[in-house]
């Protein structure tokens, strides 16, 4: 069966089910109710929890779904590799992240894709929606735009804004490359990075790095390698991530950054790289072709071309570096410490969690483990209790969570949200 063939199926299947099933997800009571429940969970039952958290806001979070909800906002105009393709045609993607977020993190999200298309506007939107929700994360907005609408956000809004285009690739990248380091041998702190990619994923990368102590950081983008100075092709925040990349200020193409480089990371386009590429590279190449869902170069061919260690974002090879493996559980310690926002520190303890599963996992010399895999339910809920338990830990740390919560509870809590979720998944 050829490609075309196998592309062919699978349109014809995801069509057919997205249709069967009208949309990935819906909403579904906690409780039975007969009719004289009525008077406890509507009215005149229902005035009582109202008037509580008429006096103190707070308690949304014990009396409502607000803790364990997270909404999803996009405006279509960055959908994976689609682009600009509108928030109606977008809204296939924000129902499978929801469910994602359900299956993985036990949380329930929320699809909102807004016709929204000025920074000011789509601030405007999430702040007006903040009360019914305990975090948001954007996702697919086009660049510069999404940097700009978080960073506001993250001044003007009371609750955490992810983005996990740029915080949770970011997370995993790190993890990956933590543990990509120590399988060969080279301190990550004296490693040349080069970063070829300079939209969400690319600077949220480089962004954690530098948060974490590390600077010898060379980005490009399809001009060439970014510097101090440069004025081609830039924006506010490319100027703000040359001033703490590129210590030598190396002026060039890819061709030049990669030359004696220790690891190249890529979150640009299918065949960017190719094996002179990377054969200019130092020994024990770490390379990173997360361009979904065609990489930069082929998992074989890079291996073939001399790197010590590949990775892709796709399923089908080994090393999937995906997001997913972050987010549900970073959001599940953000709701669970009720936090307010999201720092650096939080970001980094995520990170250092999924690092250290890795680590365990490889066992010190699997180069096709440098990061865990959703493989089974038994795994989610450690990796997910992982993350969830040093965010947690983080955000009380940094006093962006508000309340205290142990490890114990954690733990406890994802068991019983993922049984109660496997018992309707059962039911369907």
């Amino acid at each position: 069966m050829n490609v075309n063939t196998n592309i062919n199926k699978l349109k014809a299947v995801s069509l057919r089910l997205h249709k069967k099933y009208m949309g990935k997800i819906q909403t579904v009571g906690k409780m039975k109710i007969g009719y004289d429940d009525l008077k406890i969970y509507y009215t005149p039952g229902v005035a009582y929890p109202c008037l509580e958290i008429s006096r103190k806001h707070e308690l949304s979070y014990d009396y409502t779904n607000r803790g364990n909800s997270v909404a999803i906002v996009t405006n279509g105009t960055r959908i994976l590799g689609l682009g600009k393709i509108g928030p109606e045609a977008g809204m296939p993607v924000m129902e499978g992240k929801a469910l994602l977020m359900k299956k993985f993190g036990a949380l329930d999200a929320v699809p909102l894709a807004i016709s929204a298309r000025t920074e000011n506007e789509i601030v405007d939107f999430v702040k007006m929606i903040a009360p019914s929700f305990g975090i948001v994360n954007i996702e697919d907005i086009e660049m510069p735009l999404s940097l700009k609408v978080v960073r506001r956000l993250r001044k003007e809004a009371d609750i955490p804004i992810f983005y996990d285009d740029s915080d949770g690739t970011g997370i995993v990248a790190r993890a990956a490359l933590i543990n990509a380091a120590k399988l060969v041998k080279k301190d990550i702190g004296k490693m040349k990075i080069v970063v070829n990619g300079t939209g969400a994923a690319g600077i949220g990368i480089a962004s954690l790095l530098i948060s974490s102590g590390i600077s010898n950081i060379v980005m490009c983008d399809t001009a060439g390698i970014i510097y101090k100075g440069r004025k081609e092709n830039m924006n506010e925040f490319k100027a703000e991530i040359s001033e703490k990349t590129n210590p030598k200020l190396q002026k060039g193409s890819l061709e030049d950054a990669v030359d004696g480089a220790d690891a190249l990371i890529g979150v640009s386009t299918k065949g960017a790289f190719s094996k002179q590429l990377i054969q200019k590279m130092n020994k024990d190449a770490i390379v990173f072709a997360l361009a979904n869902p065609f990489p930069e170069i082929g998992y074989y061919e890079a291996k073939e071309a001399g790197a010590a260690i590949v990775a892709t974002g796709r399923s089908d090879f080994p090393n999937q570096i995906n997001n997913f493996i972050a987010f549900p559980g970073a959001l599940r310690g953000l709701l669970e410490t009720r936090a307010n926002r999201i720092n650096s520190d939080i970001l980094i303890a995520a990170s250092d969690a999924l690092a250290d599963l890795a680590s365990e996992a490889a066992r010190g010399k699997n180069k096709e483990r440098i990061i865990p895999k959703f493989e089974s339910e038994s795994a989610a809920i450690k990796i997910t209790t992982a993350v969830a338990t040093a965010v947690a830990k983080a955000a009380i740390k940094t006093g962006a969570g508000g309340k205290k919560v142990s490890p114990g509870e954690i733990e406890k809590k994802i068991k019983k949200l993922f049984s109660d979720y496997r018992k309707i998944e059962e039911s369907l």
